[in-house]
């Protein structure tokens, strides 16, 4: 079975071709970062046309360069949600078109299930439980995953998501969007003994986050340095490192806390901010220290992208599952609500 991926749940439009027997033939990927750079964030309107813009070349481009035609396709997967409702109308108009028009059946694929089976495309691949830590810009979530739609929340963020909270520390350090990139790259400048930041709510049983009272710490450590008159760059660059230690040593506490209440020796981490060096680092520490294992996808797959919606969308169409020829868009989609294969 080919199948068609398309995301464009944000600000990516990420196309790609999975072969059941080849696996991923090829993938394709434009950002907007550019677009919304000028605003400092994204902008819903913009975001939506330019996806009406890009979708259809980066298909006929894939094609062309896998050499495979629209006849070829076996089915097309489509992010659904959850993300911002005109954009996801974008893919899945076209995706449910493309379908209709070549007889071919059409899924909509729930963009967090997408990133949490990105690992799947690794030579390497997780075998089912593990535990999952999904962590981007709108969502932190720990998840014990016992296959494909089999997924019990362990825990997630009462507020901001860790992405969300980079991008608003980047925003107080004077960075540029996308923040999360900038903050990390500006602590490896910094010392993480300048200051001591708070761990939140690992003094306490659970599981769940919560990275508002430290972006709120952030800001009145840089309001403090800035009244003694010590904001130079060094004292930015030592209090993005702090903060991200913080953060960093959160998820570790819990992923941590996960694996041991849980009993499983996989964890897999997936969305954009595991893409972050650090964080990688002391995943992979704290598993050594627990014979536990982490797996996550290669950096070009943690962000928004098209191999992981028609990996997805592969796995429940060969299951037997399709949907009806109509357009989905959930911008808030609980995870827990899919059916399982």
């Amino acid at each position: 079975m080919l199948v068609l991926g398309i995301e464009t749940s944000c600000d990516e439009t990420g196309i790609a071709l999975y072969e059941s027997d080849e696996g991923l033939l090829g993938h394709e990927l434009y950002s907007q970062i550019k677009l919304h750079a000028d605003y400092g964030g994204v902008v819903p309107e913009l975001a939506s046309r330019d996806h009406v813009r890009k979708v259809i070349p980066l298909i006929e481009s894939l094609l062309h360069r896998c050499q495979r035609g629209l006849y070829d396709l076996d089915a097309i997967a489509y992010t659904a949600g959850p993300g911002l409702v005109g954009a996801l109308m974008v893919g899945g108009a076209i995706a449910s078109s493309l379908a209709y028009g070549l007889g071919v059946p059409a899924i909509g694929v729930h963009h967090m299930e997408g990133h949490l089976l990105a690992p799947m495309l690794e030579d390497n691949p997780p075998e089912f439980p593990f535990v999952a830590l999904l962590v981007s810009g709108g969502h932190t979530q720990l998840v014990r995953v016992d296959g494909i739609g089999q997924y019990a929340l362990l825990g997630e963020s009462v507020d901001d998501a860790a992405g969300e909270a980079f991008d608003k520390v980047a925003k107080m350090l004077g960075l540029d969007y996308p923040g999360g990139p900038q903050v990390a790259k500006l602590a490896e400048k910094g010392s993480t003994n300048r200051f001591t930041f708070p761990r939140p709510m690992t003094d306490r049983p659970g599981l769940d986050f919560s990275f508002s009272g430290l972006k709120t710490f952030t800001l009145n450590t840089l309001q403090d340095a800035d009244s003694k008159g010590e904001l130079d760059e060094q004292c930015r660059a030592d209090i993005a490192a702090c903060f991200q230690e913080a953060v960093v040593d959160t998820m570790a506490i819990k992923c941590r806390r996960a694996l041991k209440e849980t009993g499983l020796k996989r964890l897999i981490m997936a969305g954009g901010v595991s893409a972050n060096r650090s964080l990688r680092e002391k995943l992979a520490d704290m598993a050594i220290r627990e014979k536990a294992q982490v797996f996550y996808a290669r950096p070009e797959f943690c962000t928004d992208n098209g191999a992981m919606i028609a990996y997805a969308g592969h796995c429940r169409l060969v299951a037997g599952q399709q949907a009806e020829l109509s357009v989905v868009a959930r911008p808030r989609w609980p995870l827990t609500e899919l059916a399982a294969v």
